[in-house]
């Protein structure tokens, strides 16, 4: 099998990078996680990812100042010193500008904790029990230049019940993100979505 070498971008704990290279281990799994990169030098991700074997570097976005475009361009060369083909944002706390995105076009996925096209944005939780919402969940999406905007490439959802807090909501939906990322990258792996069939699907819904 000619697996894809996925690299994931983290900010902070990395548990769904880990739920994606746990994922990775089985022989039939189309993609391998080839590198963890973090723009801090404190996120714990880093230490798991390389307790479980995987390299893993720093572009620290401070270094830059205000000039994104020159960090963009010092993460994007990482990722290709890595010949790295896919990319999966795992709590990966900076917006990209549409040079990056560009660059990555149907080749990176993010993770959002909500259902999309819900809920965009940060405190996801909080919002949904302010709202009174019924039902919450977790979005994969292709990368697109507009935050949380992306055709949706997996998504699944869980009841809020009425006793909910934010952390008990949190858990819930945490335990679907690390259900549906590793599926969601295999679907892309495998070539079985793309950009744009995933947005002319959801023109037709």
């Amino acid at each position: 099998m000619n697996r894809k070498r996925a690299a994931v971008l983290i900010s902070g704990r990395g548990s769904n990078m880990m739920a994606l290279i746990e994922a990775a281990k089985a022989d039939d799994y189309p993609a391998v996680i080839a590198l963890v990169v973090s723009n801090r030098h404190d996120a714990p991700g880093l230490e798991r990812a390389r307790d479980a074997g995987i390299p893993a570097a720093v572009v620290d976005h401070a270094r830059f100042g205000e000039d994104r475009a020159a960090f963009e361009q010092a993460l994007d060369a990482k990722l290709r010193e890595h010949r790295i083909d896919l990319v999966c944002l795992a709590g990966f706390m900076r917006l990209l500008t549409p040079w990056f995105v560009a660059r990555w076009s149907g080749r990176m996925l993010n993770i959002h904790p909500a259902l999309l096209p819900q809920f965009k944005g940060l405190h996801t939780h909080r919002r949904v029990l302010e709202a009174g919402a019924t039902r919450h969940g977790a979005t994969v999406h292709f990368v697109v230049p507009e935050m949380d905007a992306g055709p949706i490439v997996e998504q699944e959802s869980v009841a809020v019940r009425d006793d909910d807090t934010e952390a008990t909501l949190s858990a819930r939906v945490l335990e679907l993100e690390h259900r549906i990322y590793p599926r969601a990258l295999r679907a892309l792996a495998e070539g079985k979505v793309g950009l744009t069939a995933a947005a002319d699907q959801a023109k037709a819904k």
